[in-house]
């Protein structure tokens, strides 16, 4: 079985302590590959400021819909985790909560629009966690934390019309309360190890 991982940076395996690359064995998607064993294929795409709005304001190259199409070309997949919403949630954008669900609405169709025909690999949505609007991220999140509850209810809501299967990331897991937005490492496992269960 051949798994995608498309996220954003938290998906990358952003640290909030340093700023550097978490190791590939405390970033969710590797802990998730040892997890699953060798008979499964872990692919990681995770992209730090990816966005799922197409063209949100001086970062439309990161958006979720033209990235992920080279990953479905080239490899076979069979499940695809979404990880996104977090970055459409900066303050600049000024993007609603309904903006970012229909823009992960439509992503979730351009995949099925994508494998027309085909088996339909099995979609897994992770709706953002909880932001905190502290520090350096306090004015570029400002507002976010409202957004962040309200999305997990938008995404189950199109995760379910578009039967998909939903994790309500505000619910399980949380940022790094003191840098606010990136994932400490026991998070990391937490999400690895509930995603191990859909399996």
């Amino acid at each position: 079985m051949n798994i995608l991982c498309f996220g954003d940076s938290n998906t990358f395996g952003i640290s909030p302590i340093d700023g550097k690359r978490l190791a590939e064995t405390e970033r969710w998607p590797g802990i998730l590959a040892k997890l699953l064993g060798s008979e499964h294929q872990v692919i990681e795409a995770g992209q730090p400021n990816r966005t799922l709005v197409k063209d949100p304001p001086f970062s439309g190259d990161k958006s979720g819909i033209k990235y992920l199409k080279p990953y479905l070309e080239a490899h076979t997949v069979d499940v695809i985790i979404i990880q996104l919403g977090t970055n459409d949630l900066k303050a600049r954008f000024t993007l609603s909560a309904i903006d970012i669900t229909q823009a992960l609405e439509e992503l979730i169709l351009a995949i099925k629009a994508f494998y027309h025909g085909q088996t339909q690999p099995k979609i897994i949505i992770l709706s953002p966690p909880k932001v905190y609007e502290v520090g350096n991220y306090k004015n570029i999140y400002a507002g976010a934390s409202n957004k962040a509850k309200q999305l997990s209810i938008e995404f189950k809501i199109v995760a379910g019309r578009q039967d998909c299967l939903f994790i309500d990331g505000f619910a399980l897991i949380s940022a790094c309360p003191n840098e606010g937005v990136h994932w400490p490492c026991k998070t990391h496992k937490l999400l690895a190890k509930r995603l191990l269960a859909l399996f």
